[in-house]
């Protein structure tokens, strides 16, 4: 089941239904008291959240939506008119899964709601700790040990980590990092994830091995070496 949040009548019909030709259950809601009323009753699969919604907005919704142990898991794509930077760092750095600046297409939509659910499944069904070499991510607890000493990485350290550990010998282009980690395409400058990825192997130290540099692709992080 998909919830769809957005007080433009004609725009939630759409989403609804282009959902439910395309094999999902969905259902719209107007604003934040509609939603929160559902939720209630029932708990979705996914939520696709406008930001500028009468009452509380989007940010305030996804806010409390995370603050709640009932659903505080549940995915959430932003979708908005807003297409600055600066708004889609917040929404991801508050929890969001994945952000859609309006006009997007219903296909985009659908494509984007698949793959955030694959990720979402593929994250419950693995082990909660990761270990390649002498470093071990312990996703629940959101700690890294290298040779049995903590590591204090920033929030997309973690993440980029995170990935890399998840998809070994996996070869990540910057612009797919830019997409994974940061949520955006393109909206970041490509230099950001060399910065984080060399910041991230001076932590790392001698085991910082493992992250190695495709020349002309991007990064890749091996079990062996």
């Amino acid at each position: 089941m998909i919830f769809c949040v957005d007080d433009d009548n004609t725009i939630r019909e759409i989403e609804v239904y282009t959902l439910l030709q395309t094999g999902f259950e969905a259902k719209g809601f107007p604003d934040g008291e509609a939603l929160f009323e559902a939720l209630k009753t029932e708990t979705p699969d996914l939520i696709v959240l406008d930001i500028m919604l009468p009452g509380k907005d989007g940010m305030e919704i996804l806010k409390e939506i995370r603050s709640n142990p009932e659903t505080e898991r549940i995915p959430v794509i932003m979708a908005t008119a807003k297409g600055t930077e600066i708004d889609k760092i917040q929404g991801l750095d508050r929890g969001a899964d994945d952000y859609l600046v309006k006009p997007f297409g219903t296909m985009e939509m659908v494509s984007r709601i698949k793959a955030v659910l694959r990720r979402c499944k593929r994250e419950e069904t693995t082990s909660d700790t990761l270990t390649i070499g002498n470093i071990i991510l312990k996703d629940n607890e959101h700690k890294v040990t290298v040779n049995g000493k903590r590591v204090t990485l920033t929030l997309k350290e973690y993440e980029l980590l995170k990935t890399f550990m998840l998809n070994p010998g996996i070869v990540f282009s910057r612009d797919k990092l830019l997409s994974l980690v940061w949520g955006v395409d393109h909206a970041v400058e490509s230099r950001t994830v060399d910065m984080h990825i060399k910041t991230l192997r001076q932590k790392l130290g001698e085991e910082g091995k493992h992250i190695e540099t495709v020349i002309g692709v991007g990064y890749r992080m091996e079990a062996k070496g």
